[in-house]
C-alpha cells in the first residue's frame, strides 16, 4: 500500500508556529567548567590543557594529542594523547608485571578496592555525567543513567564474585579492552572492574571519537585505590598489535563495527588467544497479525533514545503489509514527538536541563554520512515517510549544529543502499513491508545475526514459533530487549558477535580459567555454544 499524503512528513507541520524561546547555557555546565572540575577531582591525571596516558602504575605526558571539538556545538575540548607503537608495547609490558602481582592479591583486598572506587566514581557521578554530555553528546538523563549503570552494576559484581570465581583462576595476563565511543562507564568501565575484581590487570585504548576525560578520570579514581588499570591513546593501526597480538595479553575484548571486528577476529583466531567480540548487526523489529497499536507508540519513540548510537538499536522496522496503515498510525506520532537538541540549553538559568531523546551524533561526519546515505536511497527509489528538521530542535542562537541529525523514516530502501542491510547508526528508520511468514523472516535475518531483535504479534503460540528462526541473541515478545543489567547474559548471533558471551557469570567466566577441558559459551571458529 502507497503511503497517502496525510502520512508522509509535512514540512508545514515542521516548520515552529510560535516564536522559539531564546536559549542559552545553563549557568555551571560548560565545557571549561568540566574541565577544571576534573583537574581539581585528579589532578595527577591532567597538565594544563591536555590528559596524560596512564600505564606501569603512573601517569605519563607522552603522546601528541590531537586536537578537538564537542559535538554537542564544535566548542573545542582535550583531544586524545596518541602513543606510538613502541610505547604501547612498553605499556602491555608493564600490565603484564602489574597483572601478575595483582591477581596473587586475595579476593576480599579486591572486592575493598573495587568497592572503594565505586564509592568514588559515585562522589563525581554529575562531573562523570557532565563530560558525557560534552565528549559525546548524551543528553544530561541518558548520560546519568550511564554512569549509573556501570556504579550499580559493578556493585552487584562486588556482592556475587565469590560463588562465580568458585575453582577458577585468573587469565594468565591482562585484558585488552577496545571499545567504541558511545558507552564510555557502563560498557567499558563496567566491564574493566569486573575484569580486575576477577583478579585481572586491564588495559584500555580511549576510543578515539570521543570519552577520553570521562575515562581518564574514571581510571584515575581506580588507580587510587590500587587497581591495576592502563589507558592509552593512539590510531588503532599503530596500536592494534600491542594491544591485540602482544603474547603478555591474555583476553582481547572489543566493542564495535564490523570490519575492525572482523580484523581483530582473524588475529585473534590466528593466536588461539580468549577474545570477546561484540560487532553490529541490523536489530529488527516484526509485526506480524498484531493489533494493540496503542500501546506500541510509546515503545517506538523510545528506540530513539541517544539518536539510536547504540548497539541494541532498532533501526529496521518489517511489517506486515495489510498492517501497514496501522502501523503508520501508530509510528507517525512517536517520530513526530521525538525531541532532539543542545543538551545544556535552557531557557532561564534557574531551569532544569532538558530531557531530550537525543543530541547530536557523535561528529558533523557522521551526520553528512547519513545525509548523504538517506539522500541516496531516495534517489534510487526509498519513499521518504517522515524527514524530520532542524527546526524542530531546541539550540542556541547561531550554535554550531553541523553534528545533529533529525529523525527520519524511509519505506523500502533499495537493495543497492546500505542503508538497506546495515545499521544506520543514527536516527535514521527504515521499514519494509512482506506478505508471507518467509519473508518476515527473511527481512529479519537481513543481517546475518543481530544482538536483538523483537516481534510484535497478538497470538504467543505464533511468536513462541517464529522467534527461534530469527538470528538474535536476545528476542523480545512485542517490547525491545537491550544488553542487559546484573545477571542478564548478552551475546551475538552470526557475524554480530564472536568469541565468548558475556553478562552475568558468563562475563567473569569469560575472562578467568576454569577446568583443562572448559568450552566456554560462545561464538567461536571452531564451534558455537548457547549459555
Amino acid at each position: 500500500m502507497a503511503p497517502t499524503p496525510e502520512s508522509t512528513s509535512n514540512p508545514q507541520r515542521n516548520a515552529r508556529t510560535t516564536p522559539a524561546p531564546t536559549l542559552a547555557l545553563k549557568p555551571g555546565t560548560s565545557w571549561q567548567d568540566a574541565w577544571q572540575r576534573s583537574l581539581a577531582a585528579a589532578p595527577e591525571a591532567f597538565r594544563d590543557d591536555r590528559a596524560l596516558n596512564l600505564w606501569a602504575g603512573a601517569w605519563h605526558p607522552d603522546g601528541a594529542p590531537l586536537p578537538a571539538t564537542s559535538p554537542v556545538d564544535g566548542t573545542p575540548i582535550a583531544g586524545p594523547p596518541r602513543l606510538d607503537a613502541d610505547a604501547a608495547l612498553h605499556a602491555v609490558r608493564a600490565s603484564l608485571d602489574q597483572h601478575r602481582a595483582w591477581r596473587q592479591v586475595p579476593l576480599t583486598e579486591r572486592k575493598a578496592r573495587i568497592s572503594a572506587t565505586l564509592d568514588a566514581l559515585t562522589e563525581h557521578r554529575e562531573l562523570l555525567a557532565l563530560l558525557l554530555v560534552w565528549e559525546i553528546g548524551k543528553p544530561w538523563k541518558l548520560a546519568q543513567a550511564d554512569v549509573d549503570r556501570a556504579i550499580d552494576g559493578v556493585r552487584w559484581y562486588v556482592s556475587e564474585i565469590e560463588r562465580m570465581l568458585a575453582d577458577r583462576a585468573p587469565l594468565p595476563g591482562p585484558v585488552s579492552n577496545i571499545a567504541s565511543w558511545n558507552y564510555p562507564m557502563s560498557v567499558l568501565i563496567h566491564a574493566m572492574l569486573v575484569q580486575a575484581l576477577a583478579g585481572n590487570a586491564v588495559m584500555a585504548k580511549t576510543p578515539t571519537d570521543g570519552g577520553l576525560v570521562t575515562l581518564t578520570l574514571a581510571c584515575a579514581l581506580a588507580a587510587r585505590e590500587g587497581v591495576p588499570a592502563t589507558l592509552v591513546s593512539g590510531s588503532g593501526k599503530e596500536l592494534s598489535p600491542a594491544l591485540v597480538r602482544s603474547p603478555e595479553i591474555g583476553c582481547v575484548s572489543f566493542v564495535g563495527g564490523r570490519d575492525t571486528g572482523g580484523r581483530v577476529a582473524t588475529a585473534v583466531a590466528d593466536l588461539g588467544k580468549r577474545h570477546i567480540l561484540e560487532q553490529e548487526g541490523l536489530n529488527t523489529w516484526g509485526i506480524w497479525n498484531f493489533s494493540d497499536w496503542p500501546a506500541l507508540t510509546p515503545l517506538l519513540r523510545k528506540t530513539f533514545d541517544y539518536a539510536k548510537q547504540r548497539c541494541t538499536a532498532y533501526p529496521r522496522f518489517v511489517v506486515q503489509r495489510e498492517a501497514f496503515a496501522d502501523f503508520l498510525t501508530a509510528y507517525l506520532p512517536a517520530v513526530r514527538s521525538v525531541r532532539f537538541g543542545h543538551p545544556l540549553a535552557v531557557a532561564d538559568p534557574a531551569d532544569p536541563l532538558p530531557e531530550l531523546d537525543f543530541g547530536p551524533l557523535i561528529n558533523a561526519g557522521k551526520a553528512k554520512e547519513l545525509a548523504d546515505l538517506t539522500s541516496e536511497a531516495i534517489t534510487r527509489g526509498a519513499v521518504p515517510l517522515h524527514r524530520g528538521s532542524l527546526a524542530d530542535g531546541r539550540f542556541l542562537s547561531s550554535q554550531d549544529t553541523s553534528a545533529y541529525f533529525p529523525p527520519t523514516t524511509l519505506l523500502a530502501p533499495p537493495s543497492s543502499s546500505p542503508l538497506h542491510h546495515a545499521e544506520p547508526f543514527g536516527p535514521v528508520d527504515t521499514i519494509v513491508l512482506v506478505d508471507t511468514e518467509a519473508e518476515l523472516l527473511a527481512a529479519m535475518n537481513a543481517s546475518n545475526g543481530a544482538l536483538v531483535a523483537s516481534l510484535s504479534c497478538d497470538d504467543k503460540e505464533t511468536y513462541d514459533r517464529l522467534a527461534p528462526q530469527i538470528r538474535a541473541f536476545k528476542v523480545g515478545h512485542g517490547k525491545p530487549r537491550s544488553r542487559g543489567d546484573r545477571d542478564e547474559l548478552f551475546g551475538g548471533f552470526g557475524n554480530s558477535w564472536s568469541g565468548a558471551f558475556v553478562g552475568g557469570e558468563l562475563l567473569v567466566r569469560a575472562v578467568t580459567e576454569g577446568p583443562a577441558a572448559e568450552r566456554l559459551p560462545g561464538n567461536f571458529p571452531d564451534y558455537h555454544l548457547m549459555p
